[in-house]
């Protein structure tokens, strides 16, 4: 799933197990605020173990990790559990490019929707609206969004 220059020059490859510092350390340093304005406890041995069951993939820009996404599956849904950019990389279209290439996958895997949480106040939720993904739930601080695969902006 190769991008041409136009799209950002993004890849993205396979984790590895090397590449799970770098995936906890990201997530931790993008959501802690959002876990501590929530009252909830980061658990680096939460992440590992959720890490571990998950299919992980980097997004990389010259094979220079600018971040990750980490997905999961049901019969229902293909799932994003996690994606995060380097701050530095935000704004340059890495998110994006990773929700095209999840939702391409999604096609391609026959998944009816695409489906992911985000807390409440984080921005992103705008770029998941973009993307054509709707809030269809709430959980505490979290929103639960999701788009039918099939009707998913292209």
């Amino acid at each position: 799933m190769n991008s041409s220059p136009p799209n950002g020059g993004f890849d993205w490859r396979p984790a590895t197990a090397a590449d799970l510092a770098f995936a906890r350390d990201l997530t931790c340093q993008n959501l802690l605020h959002y876990y501590i304005r929530h009252d909830l406890p980061w658990q680096d041995e939460a992440f590992d173990v959720a890490w571990a069951g998950r299919d992980n993939r980097l997004i990389v820009r010259d094979a220079v990790p600018l971040g990750f996404v980490s997905l999961s599956r049901d019969a229902r849904a293909l799932y994003i559990r996690e994606l995060h950019v380097i701050e530095a990389f935000r704004g340059q279209g890495a998110g994006s490019w990773a929700i095209d290439q999840v939702l391409a996958l999604a096609r391609h895997e026959r998944r009816p929707a695409l489906r992911l949480t985000v807390f409440e106040n984080n921005p992103a939720k705008r770029l998941y609206e973009r993307k054509g993904l709707t809030v269809v739930g709430t959980d505490e601080c979290f929103l639960r969004m999701q788009c039918e695969v099939a009707r998913a902006n292209r």
